[in-house]
């Protein structure tokens, strides 16, 4: 049993009633459930009658009565299995059920046990009272354990932006359930200005940066579920500087599909705050070469691969085939489409594999009877490649070849292979192969295969983002490394990304270059001031040296530019879908490139890193020299 040492403290005596053993708790409502029974029809029985005399010999019977018709109905009812203090509305109406099924049975007893003398007037005074006694008492003794804690205990002061239904939710459902305390409301809307929500007061936004230091504010609860991210973004930037944590309650989508509850606060997507709507898919475009089909993913368990294989298993393909050279990117990737398909019944098959060998592939192909390959395998970690450009080379560009030219003799009808803004222009290693990727596809398309690239920036969240390493470096308490203070990038989301890969493929008719609308550019020095910002953190430099988190530049790394491209040419065309483009570009002969092709091999095989080099920019002249790219 819990030790509880009385005195005249409330905060001593709360902590002694929590300290109690649930049993013993149970028992103490119990009793007093018992007790307010007894007062209501004692009450019932003095006020409709004379002085003492209404406790007659009937009394002690339609005590036995009462408690007969009310406790085993609350047992049944699940009254003594809520915690009290953190009961909610829902529970507060079953007790007004119990209360009013508890009533009605008494009646319904009184009457074959032939007790008179208690009226209709008296069950409707008696149900009133012990509504009063029991609900009245569950909800004072509700606030009394919550309301204030230990003094010791620190709270987590917060405002609700937002004062709709999904803010008044919210803040029922954290109320004494968690260290947030919620002290005021803000909400767009002035007519609200003034009034109360649940006993909390709702301000204009205007007045939310004197209420953050009026009233101690932590953090901000973003309470706008429907709102659209274009609007978001204005919000956000509205509120940014206000050096406190911003969070939110979960999307819409995930609310109504039952995945997240209001109360399941979650940090602010950084998709959220670039102003991207997203476009509804074409469905036609979405199923035309996965549904009913053998589909191939490679690089099945990288960033862009791995969803990939998410969406086409949900298109309904017969057969889905994953290849990587990773183990574990492949094995997680399988279990988690294995989970995912216990209702769909696609096969898939885990393939343990290079796509650089060709007699493996394309006994994979064979054996398999491949329709469709999303071609996703590649090295594209720029400094990475650049310290290593043999094997970028063999994997990026000789890679490609085998995947094109096994699909060739395979009669694949459709390849797609996903490839980067950093192809246009490239100054890197891992641009220029991906150049030349581009150019392999183009060059051996088939008359029976359609090949064709579909180009896009940078994805938010993928293994080589920015994203992820500013979140890692905040959290360990900074600096953030950004390379340079005007550098700028295109950025789009996973989920979206490959989404508009699978409709681009589509609409291939053979040899075409697919470029993704990437929205607008994105400075990587705002992004990183957004994030530090979104944790409730300070920048520490010259303006402000006490802040949190400093922001250090270390200069362009080998092989990065200051902004990124997506088309060489000009004058893109319009296709099926407004967030894809058919560029119009120049390809190189296959009589000419194939030659090169070998020689760059055979360069790699050697581990001739120069000559490999070379003959990559023959390929792709615009590629500066190793000399201009490490400056």
């Amino acid at each position: 049993m819990g030790h509880c040492k009385f005195g005249v403290s409330a905060n001593n005596f709360r902590a002694c009633l929590r300290s109690l053993p649930r049993s013993a708790k149970r028992s103490m409502v119990v009793a007093v459930d018992v007790l307010s029974i007894v007062a209501a029809v004692t009450a019932v029985l003095l006020i409709q009658r004379e002085g003492t005399e209404a406790l007659s010999v009937n009394s002690s019977a339609i005590f036995a009565c009462a408690l007969l018709s009310s406790i085993p109905v609350f047992f049944a009812l699940g009254f003594y299995k809520n915690v009290i203090r953190y009961m909610g509305f829902g529970a507060l109406l079953v007790v007004a059920s119990g209360v009013t099924v508890a009533a009605v049975f008494l009646w319904l007893l009184l009457i074959p046990v032939g007790i008179k003398g208690f009226s209709p007037v008296d069950l409707v005074l008696y149900w009133l009272l012990a509504l009063l006694f029991i609900g009245g008492r569950r909800t004072l003794a509700r606030e009394f354990l919550r309301e204030k804690r230990a003094d010791t205990e620190q709270f987590e002061r917060t405002i609700i932006y937002g004062a709709g239904d999904a803010g008044g939710q919210l803040a029922v459902s954290l109320k004494g359930k968690s260290r947030t305390k919620i002290v005021a409301f803000v909400d767009d809307n002035e007519d609200l200005s003034g009034s109360v929500l649940y006993g909390i007061k709702i301000y204009s936004v205007s007045q939310l940066s004197v209420l953050l230091q009026k009233l101690d504010v932590t953090q901000i609860l973003l309470a706008l579920p429907l709102v659209s991210k274009v609007r978001l973004k204005e919000i956000f930037q509205n509120i940014e500087h206000l050096k406190v944590r911003i969070r939110t309650i979960p999307r819409f989508e995930a609310l109504i599909e039952g995945r997240a509850k209001i109360s399941d606060i979650e940090d602010v997507y950084i998709e959220d705050l670039l102003g991207r709507e997203s476009v509804a898919s074409v469905p036609n475009l979405l199923a035309k070469c996965i549904a009913g089909q053998v589909v191939l993913v490679t690089g099945a368990g990288g960033s862009i691969g791995s969803e990939l294989c998410r969406q086409i298993l949900l298109l309904g393909p017969t057969k889905l085939i994953l290849i990587d050279h990773s183990e574990y990117a492949l094995y997680a990737i399988h279990e988690e489409l294995l989970a995912a398909n216990q209702q769909l019944k696609v096969e898939i098959v885990p393939k343990l594999a290079s796509v650089v060998p060709d007699a493996l592939f394309r006994r994979v192909l064979a054996e398999h009877h491949v329709n469709t390959i999303y071609h996703a395998a590649a090295y594209k970690h720029v400094p990475l490649v650049e310290s290593n450009p043999c094997e970028a080379i063999r994997n990026n560009v000789i890679g490609t070849l085998r995947v094109a030219e096994a699909a060739v003799i395979e009669r694949v009808e459709n390849v797609v292979l996903i490839s980067t803004d950093k192809a246009v222009r490239p100054v890197s290693i891992m641009g220029a192969s991906k150049r030349v990727a581009e150019l392999v596809m183009q060059g051996i398309n088939g008359e029976a295969t359609k090949m064709c690239m579909v180009r896009f920036g940078n994805v938010l969240e993928s293994s080589g983002s920015v994203v992820p390493l500013f979140r890692k470096q905040i959290q360990a308490g900074g600096p953030i490394t950004v390379t340079h203070p005007e550098i700028i990038r295109y950025f789009m989301t996973i989920p979206e990304a490959a989404q508009l890969v699978l409709q681009a493929g589509s609409m291939a008719m053979g040899g075409d270059v697919f470029v993704l609308d990437m929205g607008s550019p994105v400075k990587i020095l705002d992004l990183a001031r957004r994030m530090i910002h979104l944790s409730g953190l300070t920048i520490r430099d010259a303006e402000n040296p006490s802040g949190n988190i400093e922001i250090k530049f270390t200069g362009l790394r080998p092989g990065e530019k200051l902004y990124e491209e997506l088309l060489i040419g000009n004058s893109p065309m319009r296709t099926d879908h407004p967030l894809i483009m058919r560029a119009v570009e120049e390809s190189i002969a296959w009589e000419k490139l194939q030659p090169l092709l070998r020689d760059i091999e055979v360069a790699c095989d050697n581990s001739n890193e120069m000559q490999a080099i070379s003959i990559l920019r023959l390929i792709v002249p615009l590629l500066p020299s190793t000399e201009t790219v490490n400056s």
